[in-house]
């Protein structure tokens, strides 16, 4: 048993005019994409195929119709938005009002963290390139989930399924331990509610947008689990889980911690070997009482009237996962999240500022109550929800996590080294490889792409030509790397691959 299974995260950045704080933030973001990829020469690359996607299956069996879907849930219709595939396999595109990076498919939570954080330093660097345009000022960007103005936007995880797995056992297990894994996820807010009336601090940024516990909205009556059924692979043999409650985080740490878990957790459904109910009486109540306690004390109430604490449902996940590691067997990164994972729910109980170093809640509300204690602040003051920003603003010179990370006052699980190959090199172990060195090595020949097909546009034929990539872990550099070195075109590459 291991946490690998092939993943991803998906992020919305927040986004700023300075200046300017009734800019366009679609024109805006528009900006960023199309900034970096003039600046790469990825103008001319292949768009986006969405011929294969449909963000109105639900996973409970039926399709939402168009007329009564809200137009946020049709993402397979192409609005004319800056949409690019990276050499790395990623998608960088404009999602409604916010610039996304969607990493590519991995198989391991510490892969997980390389790419996002990759994505990071794209969305980085296209930022800087958009203020070089003439008559546009500085934009800025920011890992974080809301706009203080009441709006929340997505920071959501892609975990790939056995599709005969029934979808109650999904959300009957996966519940309970989503609305309680805030507890290392969190990534902090000054202000509870959406509207941030209530002054005080909470754990999670995005707990008070999710209204119900289970549906298809991503924007609108946010559900704990998410329905959409869109595996991006062959729909006989997977499903793709697709996550929408959780935090964007800066914290290598909560990344890698928020991967790793989950995927133990899903192969622990997938085998059936969960036992325990731990069915809560209010999902959607008991995640946001428990984003409301960094003391992290509150109980919540069971559906059998049994109470426990976040803590408390978190180490019964923990020590069933132990004892499936132990049957089924390990290796050395899920051996790391176990360890991890019980040693920062240990130090949670003690005093949660033991885990300062390594959970962005935790390090957020070390420096908001410095402030407030040097200062005599309230939670109302401005200064605070300054600071609650700036510790997401992604500008290394300008950002407070950047300076934490600067001063060696968080810890880091890579190196940058590892963060800039991956800006440009894809995952050798997924098709991610074959997506990406297609862009990278014959650009010019590919029409479109997507996550499960990459599209030829090859001289002396009539049509263009798909290669589809259902098998998530096919096309790696195993597979095909070979193939790349010998094929000196496009069109020897596609004859290699089809025998034609």
């Amino acid at each position: 048993m291991s946490v690998r299974r092939v993943q991803g995260s998906e992020v919305e950045y927040g986004i700023a005019v300075q200046g300017q704080p009734h800019a366009n933030p679609m024109v805006a973001s528009t900006h960023v994409v199309n900034a970096y990829a003039a600046a790469h020469g990825l103008t001319r690359r292949a768009r986006w195929d969405f011929e294969e996607e449909n963000p109105l299956r639900d996973a409970r069996g039926f399709d939402l119709s168009r007329e009564v879907a809200d137009p946020s849930q049709l993402t397979d219709e192409d609005m004319g938005l800056a949409n690019i595939i990276l050499t790395n396999g990623a998608r960088l595109y404009v999602d409604h009002a916010h610039p996304e990076y969607s990493s590519p498919e991995v198989t391991n939570p510490m892969d997980v963290v390389i790419w996002e954080k990759a994505g990071e330093n794209v969305m980085r660097l296209g930022a800087e390139l958009a203020a070089q345009i003439p008559n546009t000022a500085p934009i800025v960007l920011y890992k974080n989930n809301i706009d203080n103005k009441g709006a929340s936007y997505g920071a959501h995880e892609n975990y790939l399924m056995r599709r005969d797995v029934p979808f109650d056992k999904i959300v009957e297990h996966l519940t309970p331990f989503f609305v309680s894994r805030q507890v290392f996820t969190g990534a902090g807010r000054v202000g509870q509610k959406q509207d941030g009336s209530v002054h005080a601090f909470q754990i999670s940024q995005r707990a008070d947008y999710f209204e119900v516990g289970v549906g298809l909205e991503t924007t609108l009556k946010r559900p704990i689990i998410n329905t959409r059924d869109e595996p991006h692979a062959d729909p006989k043999k997977y499903r793709r889980l697709h996550v929408i409650i959780g935090d964007a985080n800066c914290s290598e740490t909560a990344i890698y911690l928020k991967h790793g878990t989950t995927s133990l957790v899903l192969a622990m459904i997938e085998a059936g070997f969960l036992t325990g109910n731990l069915a809560l009486a209010t999902p959607v109540t008991a995640l946001h009482e428990i984003s409301y306690d960094p003391t992290l004390t509150t109980t919540v109430q069971l559906a059998d009237g049994r109470s426990m604490t976040a803590l408390e449902i978190q180490g019964h996940y923990l020590t069933q996962a132990k004892a499936f590691v132990e049957r089924e067997g390990s290796d050395e990164q899920t051996d790391d999240i176990l360890s991890r994972w019980e040693s920062v729910l240990d130090r949670l109980a003690r005093d949660p500022m033991e885990c300062v170093r390594e959970l962005d809640w935790v390090a957020k509300l070390a420096l908001l109550e410095r402030y407030r204690e040097r200062d005599g602040l309230e939670w109302d003051h401005a200064k605070l929800h300054l600071v609650d920003v700036q510790y997401h603003d992604i500008r290394l010179h300008k950002g407070l996590y950047h300076q934490l990370v600067r001063t060696g006052r968080i810890d880091r699980l890579i190196t940058e080294a590892q963060i800039a190959a991956a800006v440009t090199d894809p995952p050798q172990d997924t098709r991610a490889y074959f997506r990406g060195m297609c862009l990278t090595k014959f650009a010019k020949d590919i029409a479109a792409a997507s996550w499960d097909s990459v599209i030829f546009d090859l001289p002396g034929h009539d049509s263009l030509q798909r290669i589809p990539t259902m098998e998530p872990l096919r096309g790696t550099a195993e597979h095909v790397g070979e193939l790349f070195e010998t094929s000196g075109t496009a069109a020897d590459l596609f004859a290699a691959i089809t025998k034609r």
